[in-house]
């Protein structure tokens, strides 16, 4: 195992030094804020300058307020549009950074339990719910007949009465007569 190295700076040293670091910081952000704070001032006095209402007639102060009413309606309508091309920008960029994810495979499989289910589940799930199939499996399987089975039993019966009739001394003479007639 490689050895720990010691650090060349002290702890108090590196505690004074992280210390300097978030004042230097804090004194970098004041500085952004109020370099901010006087960028607004300057946009606003270029785009908005004071309006002198002073030794205007009333029908001049309904222009004037209707030239501010078109002016403020032209700048909503051109925030509304940017608010919905923001909108629609981070969407895309959300669909996409999950398409990235899917593609690297880097999402978390969840772990899988064991369920039972029974076989009428299942073919409620795979067909569902319109198509009520009741798995029996007695209700397919062939049906035999009673018929059929008497006709089972009597050809049994004959063939077990012709070789208990062959077995007999009455049966080894019928078959040493029936062998003498065919070598004459």
């Amino acid at each position: 195992m490689p050895e720990k190295r010691k650090s060349k700076i002290s702890a108090s040293r590196k505690l004074m030094l992280k210390s300097l670091m978030v004042a230097r910081a804090k004194e970098e952000l004041e500085q952004e804020m109020v370099e901010k704070e006087e960028q607004k001032e300057k946009y606003l006095e270029e785009k908005a300058p004071p309006i002198q209402t002073s030794g205007l007639s009333l029908a001049e102060l309904r222009t004037l307020c209707e030239e501010l009413h078109a002016k403020i309606d032209v700048v909503d309508e051109e925030r509304y549009d940017i608010e919905a091309k923001v909108l629609h920008n981070t969407r895309e960029i959300k669909d996409l950074n999950i398409k990235v994810l899917d593609l690297r495979g880097k999402f978390k499989r969840p772990n899988l339990r064991r369920v039972r289910v029974s076989a009428d589940a299942i073919l409620c799930s795979l067909l569902g719910s319109k198509h009520k199939v009741s798995l029996d499996l007695r209700a397919n399987l062939k049906s035999v007949k009673k018929e059929d089975t008497e006709k089972k039993k009597m050809y049994v019966n004959s063939l077990k009465s012709m070789s208990n009739a062959m077995s007999g001394m009455e049966g080894r003479k019928k078959m040493f007569d029936a062998a003498k007639g065919q070598n004459q």
